[in-house]
């Protein structure tokens, strides 16, 4: 253990509420400093969306600023630029976590799917999910996304296929837990409403849940966070305060506990207000012009 890891675990315990906001921006820096876990790579610049052509210079740009802070990178999608993103992270020295983007228009699942394979094929992946939130959302039947993980797992026999949900998924339908190599599972207080004092307990809960269901399978929380700008939702509070005190949170207890976590997410990105309202724009750990919040 460095002595930047010793410091920061000292430092378990402490109460973030007596603390300023700069002593908490300080403590910040220095988690991300010692390396996190993972990051879910934020693509799109402020007026792009899905759908926009990103160049590789762009990409190239946005990992440079990662590089120093975390060793693993959550993709969602495996074709078109996305794709690219994972070809120049591998070259770049980054761990994969890489996602085919499912959902109810069954003629891109395919696509999605063979550019998962194909990279995988080309050793680009470290562990691959085949879809995110789709059950959640309705798009699939259980049966649907089970075929396309068994497709997958058949394919690919050397690395970890899993499924990215909220982490109740794997306790409500065993068919789908049972189907993964390894659980992928979703955890945030704030979409649940939870007030930022008990959203640690929460996360906790939530990780357990997962953990209780998983059958002795590995457990990685794929996403986690908190807006920095926004709306309540309900007991729920986004600022930028609440912001850094959950970080702090979230990375103290994922090293304690030696929790892989790709915590959401690299940079905010505009385009998520229309389907997440105002909140959607501020999970980033750097801003959508590339400055750091910290």
């Amino acid at each position: 253990m460095s002595l930047r890891d010793e410091k920061i675990k000292s430092l378990l315990g402490i109460n973030l509420d007596d603390l300023k906001d700069g002593e908490l921006q300080e403590l910040c820096n220095e988690i991300l400093e010692s390396k996190i876990h993972g990051l879910c790579f934020s693509l799109y610049e402020d007026e792009q969306q899905p759908g926009d052509f990103v160049n590789d210079e762009q990409i190239i740009r946005r990992l440079n600023i990662l590089k120093p802070y975390t060793d693993w990178i959550r993709t969602f999608s495996s074709i078109s630029e996305h794709a690219r993103i994972v070809e120049i992270a591998v070259d770049m020295g980054f761990k994969t976590l890489v996602g085919a983007w499912l959902s109810d228009d069954l003629s891109n699942n395919e696509k999605e799917i063979d550019g998962l394979l194909k990279l995988s094929s080309e050793g680009l992946v470290n562990i691959a999910a085949v879809g995110n939130e789709v059950i959640y959302r309705k798009e699939l039947e259980e049966y649907q996304l089970i075929s396309y993980i068994d497709h997958v797992k058949a394919n690919t026999p050397s690395i970890p296929v899993g499924y990215v949900d909220a982490y109740y998924e794997f306790r409500d339908r065993p068919s789908i837990t049972n189907a993964c190599d390894i659980i992928l599972a979703n955890c945030y207080p704030f979409w649940e409403g939870c007030a930022s004092e008990y959203s640690l307990l929460y996360m906790k809960d939530m990780y357990n849940e997962a953990i209780k269901a998983s059958n002795g399978k590995k457990v990685i929380i794929t996403e986690t966070g908190w807006p920095s700008k926004g709306s309540d939702l309900w007991g729920a509070h986004p600022s930028y305060r609440n912001y850094l005190k959950y970080f702090i949170d979230a990375q103290l207890w994922s090293k304690e506990e030696n929790i892989d976590m790709f915590y959401f997410s690299s940079f905010d990105e505009s385009w998520k207000v229309e389907a997440e309202g105002d909140v959607g724009a501020y999970w980033g750990i750097w801003n959508k012009d590339e400055k750091i919040k910290f």
